[in-house]
């Protein structure tokens, strides 16, 4: 009775003051955008200074563990600083190519299966063990068989890649929609919409945060995928960089490899979550 007598009670003025005092919403996104980015950038400053204490707390020998400050220098010394960062720089496009090809397909093909599983709850109870023991296989007992069918090529790299993607996006985004309101379904279909209606407007927008969850997942898991591949099959990009710097006793381009993908890694989860805050403002279940 209060709420209704307050909303009875209310002017054309009390109510344009309160709209004017709200912020805009576009303003909000993008101070929350830019904020997602920030965090990621003190992220990765905070790697940096539990690298450091991990090798100094456990007296890694410096010959194999360098410092930050070694993989700086590395960088950036007079002589060999350019020659490094070139190669350092090569790498890392190759990977990061390799990377969100994988994460692509990955992605696309979990909301493929998503929406089928999500439409046919038989195509669900089959398919769905077949890719559980999908994910229950160590990638690295699939990495030789995949080389062997696809060659040593970027598609294998980007397979390789997006099997590590697939999975978590897959269950995320279907039971998200599996548990989608049921009075929103139920109002959809009062109103003559079908299976395809209540997936486009109720079951997908109530799956946008899953889904997004699942980029954030996903996407340091396609560099991870695409480094191993990299490392034991093309020997391109960063992972190749790091297979091949121990035997020559090149311990700072392997560090400085790691420090690159992680870096990358931890910068892409935030524009992953700026991106996410500015489409769920818009497409969400609570957009208004």
């Amino acid at each position: 009775m209060t709420l209704l007598a307050d909303a009875a009670s209310a002017t054309p003025t009390t109510i344009a003051v309160a709209e004017a005092t709200q912020p805009p919403r576009g303003r909000g996104v993008a101070r929350k955008a830019i904020a997602s980015v920030v965090y990621s950038i003190g992220s990765v400053v905070a790697l940096i200074g539990v690298w450091w204490l991990f090798l100094v707390a456990f007296g890694v020998d410096g010959y194999i563990g360098r410092r930050p400050a070694d993989v700086w220098k590395y960088l950036t010394d007079a002589s060999t600083g350019a020659a490094a960062r070139s190669t350092i720089y090569h790498g890392s496009v190759v990977t990061i190519r390799d990377a969100f090809i994988g994460l692509g397909v990955g992605l696309v093909a979990a909301l493929i299966g998503a929406v089928l599983f999500t439409l046919s709850r038989a195509a669900q109870q089959t398919f769905m063990p077949m890719a559980m023991v999908l994910q229950s296989v160590p990638l690295v007992a699939l990495v030789p068989l995949i080389a062997l069918i696809f060659g040593r090529s970027t598609a294998f790299v980007a397979i390789v890649a997006s099997i590590v993607t697939f999975f978590p996006a897959l269950v995320n985004v279907t039971l998200a929609a599996r548990n989608a309101p049921v009075q929103s379904m139920d109002l959809v279909h009062a109103y003559g919409g079908g299976k395809w209606e209540r997936l486009r407007r109720v079951q997908l927008p109530y799956s946008l945060p899953a889904l997004f969850a699942s980029i954030r997942i996903a996407a340091p898991l396609a560099f991870v995928g695409a480094l191993l591949a990299e490392w034991l099959g093309t020997a391109d990009g960063l992972g190749g960089l790091m297979s091949s710097g121990p035997p020559s006793g090149n311990f700072d381009q392997v560090w400085a490899c790691a420090a690159a993908a992680t870096a990358f890694s931890v910068i892409l989860y935030g524009i992953i979550s700026a991106i996410e805050t500015a489409v769920l403002a818009r497409y969400g279940p609570l957009a208004t």
